[in-house]
């Protein structure tokens, strides 16, 4: 097998900017996320690395094979040099991008759990999860009906929690 290909910074996931800085990014879900901009390749490569160990990547794709957990590569890489707004702004965005690609490879591994042998099966993984959520909406709905047949009700007028009682009944149905 053909060795890895690395670019011009030497490390996997690092790019160099005309700016002479680089940039560390990473692939999931088919995206590719911008972890932040870095002065040194090393910086850069550990930004990466950390990034890898929250997806759970194997070693071979890291830059620092000898980093053993994810909370050392995450004490080992340093922040994004965050300039001004748009920077924290962009910053914020990407967490919550990496964020929600966790989450979604998480469900993917509980679905290849539950279905280890059927893996065409989506459909009822998520008739599911549709029925964990329709039971736990009927649950806050039926709270609701109770508090407002209650006198002694703790709520306050503009508690969010009346408005699962407002909510059409044939959203159930979905």
């Amino acid at each position: 097998m053909p060795p890895c290909r690395r670019g011009a910074s030497g490390f996997r996931g690092v790019r160099v900017r005309p700016s002479g800085r680089f940039t560390a990014e990473i692939r999931a879900g088919g995206f590719r996320l911008t972890l932040g901009t870095y002065n040194t390749p090393e910086l850069a490569a550990r930004a990466y690395d950390a990034a890898a160990w929250r997806f759970r990547r194997p070693g071979h794709n890291m830059n620092f094979p000898d980093v053993e957990s994810l909370e050392e590569a995450e004490f080992l890489a340093p922040p994004p040099c965050l300039i001004d707004d748009e920077d924290r702004r962009r910053h914020r965005q990407v967490q919550r991008r990496i964020a929600i690609a966790e989450r979604d490879e998480q469900l993917m591994r509980q679905w290849r759990a539950q279905f280890p042998n059927d893996v065409d099966n989506t459909d009822a993984f998520f008739a599911n999860l549709r029925a964990q959520r329709r039971s736990n909406r009927r649950h806050r709905r039926a709270v609701a009906a109770f508090e407002l047949e209650n006198p002694n009700t703790t709520w306050t007028e503009n508690d969010p929690r009346w408005d699962d009682i407002w909510t059409e009944t044939t959203s159930d149905d979905e």
